[in-house]
C-alpha cells in the first residue's frame, strides 16, 4: 500500500491536480513509509511489545509477510489479536498443512478451505521468517465504527467456522468488518472490489444478526 502512495506521489507531481490534495498525498506517503522503515528496524518481539504497548481495541493488525502478502486481525487488548485462524482439523490435515508449511516456509498458516475465527495471543501467531507486525488504521479510508458495535459483531463471529475464500472471504474482509461494519480487501489486483466485499459483508451481517437477535 506505501509503495502504491509513493508512485502515486509522483503521478500527483506531473498532473494538473489541485495543491491541496497533492500535499495530502505526499504527507500520507511519507508517514506511511517512515513508519513501515521504523518497524523493519525492529525485530519481530519488539514490534509486538510495541503494538501491546499502544494497541487499543478495534484496531486493525497486519501482518506483512515478506512474500508482498499481508495476514489481518482485530486488536483484542491485553495483547491479543481476532483472526481468521486454521479450523479444527484431522491429524492427516494437520500433518498435510505442516508439509506444505515447509515447502512454502514464507506463507505463514496456510488456510485450507476451512479456518475458524480465534482470540489468539499476539506473539503466538503463526507468521514466516522476515514478517513485519503493526497497527494499520489508515489503510481503508473509512471511519471506525464505535466499540460497542465492533464488540457486537466480535462476539458474533469469534470461534465460528467459515470457509475460507481468497477473492470473496478473506482475513482482511473479516478484520475491516469487525472494525467498520464493511468488508473491505485491497490485496486483490485485477478484481472488481465491489462485488466480493458486498458478498463478504452480507455474509458476515448474516452471522451477526443471527446472534443477535
Amino acid at each position: 500500500m506505501s509503495h502504491l502512495l509513493h508512485t502515486l506521489s509522483y503521478v500527483a507531481v506531473i498532473s494538473p491536480v489541485q495543491p491541496a490534495r497533492q500535499a495530502c498525498v505526499r504527507i500520507l506517503d511519507f508517514f506511511l513509509v517512515r513508519k513501515t522503515t521504523t518497524t523493519a528496524a525492529m525485530d519481530y518481539k519488539e514490534q509486538v511489545a510495541e503494538i501491546e504497548a499502544s494497541a487499543h481495541f478495534g484496531d486493525l493488525i497486519e501482518f506483512a509477510y515478506p512474500i508482498g502478502y499481508s495476514h489481518w486481525g482485530v486488536y483484542d487488548g491485553d495483547g491479543y489479536v481476532i483472526h481468521f485462524a486454521v479450523a479444527d482439523e484431522t491429524q492427516l490435515m494437520n500433518t498435510f498443512r505442516g508439509y506444505l508449511q515447509t515447502m512454502f516456509p514464507l506463507c505463514g498458516d496456510l488456510l485450507l478451505g476451512e479456518t475458524r475465527i480465534r482470540r489468539q495471543q499476539l506473539a503466538e501467531v503463526n507468521v514466516p521468517k522476515g514478517a513485519h507486525v503493526l497497527v494499520s488504521n489508515t489503510r481503508h479510508a473509512l471511519k471506525p465504527s464505535e466499540p460497542q458495535d465492533m464488540k457486537r459483531r466480535r462476539d458474533a463471529l469469534l470461534d465460528k467456522q467459515l470457509p475460507y475464500k481468497l477473492f470473496a472471504q478473506n482475513c482482511e474482509h473479516f478484520a475491516t468488518f469487525v472494525r467498520y461494519g464493511k468488508a473491505v480487501c485491497n490485496q486483490i489486483p485485477g478484481k472488481t472490489k465491489n462485488k466480493e466485499c458486498e458478498e463478504a459483508t452480507k455474509v458476515f451481517s448474516d452471522i451477526v444478526w443471527r446472534e443477535t437477535s
